[in-house]
């Protein structure tokens, strides 16, 4: 159904709005350039200045205060900022699986303070906000925020924490190659519905 395109939303951490060929930037991209082209160029985006309250923005379509996460990922005790997406704010990722859509992530997550003990391997008991509780069917990445590039702390997958895969382990090239591999197996996996990938870089 091409009325239904597939949507790729990359976000990166850290990076200046010029910085990519096709927004002026003097760094060749071209793959990133190609992607505009054929698809839509956000060109006003109101970030947060910090990483967790700008991932709460995006994810709800509302202010990081309105979404609970207005400040970082710690509570509070206040309703603007209690470091979790509040349950009234609805993600793209729930939006768009109730209207047919599959929905993976690869990346960081980084709206939730509900952890349990990653470094025991040990997920949060009522686990509220981690993104298979919050639409995505699938994903691959970390719960948490910033950390090791060749080791990060919480990585999961699914619902699971997990062990680093690979020797040679390096966070960014995960990320791509999980988000590269969700498309490939939903191609693969004879599934016609049109796809919601959030490819959230650290």
């Amino acid at each position: 159904d091409r009325s239904r395109p597939n949507i790729v939303l990359i976000m990166v951490d850290d990076m200046g709005y010029s910085d990519i060929g096709c927004y002026g930037g003097e760094v060749q991209t071209p793959n990133l350039d190609q992607l505009a082209k054929d698809g839509l160029r956000f060109t006003q985006f109101y970030n947060t200045a910090r990483c967790c309250p700008t991932r709460a923005a995006l994810m709800s379509g509302r202010y990081a205060h309105q979404s609970g996460v207005g400040h970082m990922v710690n509570d509070a005790g206040r309703d603007a900022y209690r470091g979790e997406l509040s349950r009234d704010s609805v993600t793209i990722a729930e939006v768009l699986g109730e209207n047919g859509y599959a929905t993976g992530m690869s990346g960081k997550w980084h709206v939730t303070h509900n952890l349990g003990s990653p470094r025991e391997m040990i997920e949060p008991e009522g686990r509220t906000n981690w993104p298979t509780d919050r639409g995505f069917e699938s994903c691959y990445g970390t719960v948490h925020g910033a950390g090791s590039f060749f080791d990060p702390v919480t990585l999961a997958r699914g619902d699971e924490y997990i062990e680093l895969d690979r020797e040679d382990f390096y966070y960014t090239d995960r990320i791509n190659e999980e988000a590269a591999r969700f498309i490939t197996e939903h191609a693969d996996s004879g599934d016609e519905r049109p796809f919601f990938l959030y490819v959230a870089h650290t």
